[in-house]
């Protein structure tokens, strides 16, 4: 296989993703985190900068110069246009960086991402991974960390049923059992993933 395996993972609010991404990187693979992509693109002369500038206005910066996170969440989970425009407007940038980091890469390469199948990513992937459970419990997860229920359940609605990313999915990681089932699922998906790379 010329360059690294391209690996997507994904899953909704509290689905599990980040657990088994934690396990992946102690694989030993590389994993990227698209929200720290976000985060990098939202600093001070980062190019998701001037897009949040331009749909939000300067009060969607902080006196660094950078995105203000806090403003613009309570706009976007308020508006779902305003969501949808900013989420048209930063993929494109995250597809990006990812696309920099994974041209470097190695063996294998896992960008975590919460909306990967909804915002267009997976037809750039070899092999995509989501982390499922009913809501109900993914629910009770999220309010048990400390989110407020409110914000929970419309995180929840915005990121839909998951039927999208179930349906464009090569394994589905089911989390709403133990951490042991979970954790035989996914050193299974290791050995599998060690083995595609290695073809």
């Amino acid at each position: 296989m010329n360059g690294a395996l391209r690996i997507g993972l994904t899953g909704g609010l509290a689905s599990g993703k980040s657990t088994v991404s934690q396990w992946l990187r102690e694989a030993g693979f590389q994993v990227v985190d698209a929200d720290k992509l976000v985060a990098e693109l939202y600093q001070p002369g980062g190019k998701g900068v001037a897009v949040v500038r331009g749909l939000f206005g300067s009060e969607a910066l902080n006196a660094e110069g950078g995105v203000d996170h806090a403003a613009v969440a309570a706009k976007v989970f308020k508006d779902p246009q305003a969501r949808q425009a900013l989420e048209r407007a930063i993929h494109p940038l995250v597809r990006e960086r990812f696309g920099e980091i994974a041209g470097q890469a190695r063996d294998v390469v896992v960008l975590e991402a919460t909306l990967l199948v909804e915002a267009g990513y997976a037809p750039e992937f070899d092999f995509i991974v989501t982390v499922e459970c009913d809501g109900p419990t993914r629910l009770g997860r999220a309010v048990s960390r400390g989110m407020e229920e409110s914000a929970a359940r419309a995180r929840l609605l915005a990121q839909g049923d998951g039927k999208e990313r179930r349906d464009a999915a090569h394994r589905i990681i089911d989390n709403c059992g133990s951490v042991a089932h979970m954790r035989h699922q996914v050193d299974e998906l290791i050995v599998e993933l060690r083995r595609l790379a290695a073809e």
